[in-house]
């Protein structure tokens, strides 16, 4: 059972509901980004999203996109992400840690590190990303651009070195995508609550409430739902119906509004009441 897996377990044997904040690797600055990992574990969160910078981001909302701009200026790629899961895995062992980007920085970051050649769909060959990221500590991916019917093979070496391939669905899935996300998928998978980018509007926690049963006739494993999700009331309302909380954007707008000192009690401050409303 991976990491995830046994997380979720637990939270589900409690009746609790997991709580999954999103930062952007390397802002505000490349130092600050363990630490505010180990703040929000400390302030409840039971997963943690860590955003691989990227030039071309096409899920990301403007507040994302130029977070992620921040850190790419300040040096910040796959190499140093890793490198941040490691520092934070010398003092938490527990917490699952998935990474979530695209696909362009795995495959040159397999063009880097003499990968043997092999695309994502090829189950012939392994790839130095996978087994550096599980070196590391990584739990599990969300590649936003890898779909499902590219990537078995990425997903099956994933699976040998422990790690899960969540994906993302979307209001406008149809069934038989939903299946075919459900033959793949691992550890959780992410549905996207709006149509648009991150930070893109408000949530609508009924349209979340039609759409889950739809999701859960295909899909065995645990659902969470990001996309809108910026305060208790939100996050309560879709603590109702969904197995995770995903909360991203609210998060990177606290962290860039104050004085880089102040940002891990910032963020801190607001995923406890973030968890007291989930768990209440």
């Amino acid at each position: 059972m991976s990491r995830i897996a046994h997380r979720m377990a637990q939270l589900k044997d409690q009746g609790r509901k997991a709580l999954i904040p999103y930062v952007t690797a390397g802002f505000p600055a490349p130092g600050i980004t363990p630490a505010l990992m180990h703040g929000m574990v400390a302030a409840g969160a039971d997963v943690i999203e860590l955003g691989v910078p990227f030039s071309d981001p096409s899920a990301d909302g403007p507040v994302i996109q130029k977070a992620g701009e921040q850190a790419l200026r300040a040096g910040i790629g796959l190499a140093q992400v890793l490198e941040m899961v490691r520092e934070f895995r010398r003092e938490d062992a527990a917490t699952p840690i998935v990474l979530m980007g695209y696909a362009n920085p795995i495959e040159r970051y397999d063009q880097l590190h003499a990968a043997v050649p092999g695309s994502a769909s090829d189950n012939t060959t392994d790839s130095a990303f996978v087994q550096d990221a599980a070196q590391a500590g990584v739990d599990g991916l969300v590649v936003v651009d890898y779909p499902p019917e590219e990537c078995a093979g990425f997903a099956a070496r994933l699976s040998a070195h422990g790690l899960d391939l969540i994906f993302l669905l979307a209001p406008t899935s149809t069934d038989e995508r939903i299946a075919q996300v459900a033959q793949l998928a691992s550890g959780y998978v992410y549905y996207v609550s709006l149509k648009g980018v991150t930070g893109a509007a408000t949530l609508d926690p009924g349209a979340v409430q039609a759409m889950l049963p739809r999701i859960r006739r295909h899909v065995r494993i645990p659902v969470g739902v990001g996309f809108g999700i910026r305060d208790a009331a939100s996050a309560r309302a879709v603590g109702q119906v969904a197995d995770a909380v995903v909360i991203g954007t609210r998060i990177i707008e606290l962290i860039g509004a104050a004085p880089p000192e102040r940002a891990v009690d910032a963020v801190a401050g607001f995923l406890r009441e973030i968890r007291t409303a989930l768990d209440s």
